[in-house]
């Protein structure tokens, strides 16, 4: 396995963490639970920075004019990691709209 087949499985990976952990969250601000939510949001962020960093490696690799292959797992890596940044965004106003809702009741 090659540097960049690595670098995609890692982005995989912490890019479903992140999307797990923020899945989480919503799950325990629904029941009320906001520091286990706001703990579950954070663990988000830190997974969603270790995969910018190790994306940022890529783009610098390339701007640096190291010729990068477009593979079909690479863009499978980009689009989970995409897709959690905007789960982890979501949930961090479902998380807030929860907090409101509870509080009325």
């Amino acid at each position: 396995m090659d540097i960049l087949e690595t670098q995609a499985f890692h982005l995989i990976l912490h890019g479903g963490n992140a999307r797990s952990c923020a899945m989480e969250a919503i799950d325990y601000a629904k029941r009320g639970e906001f520091q286990e939510a706001e703990a579950k949001l954070q663990e988000a962020l830190q997974e969603l920075q270790e995969a910018h960093r190790l994306q940022t490696d890529l783009i610098q690799r390339e701007a640096g004019g190291e010729k990068t292959e477009i593979t079909l797992l690479m863009v499978h890596a980009q689009d989970h990691l995409m897709n959690a940044i905007t789960v982890k965004e979501l949930a961090s106003e479902f998380v807030e709209l929860y907090k409101k809702m509870l509080a009325k009741e």
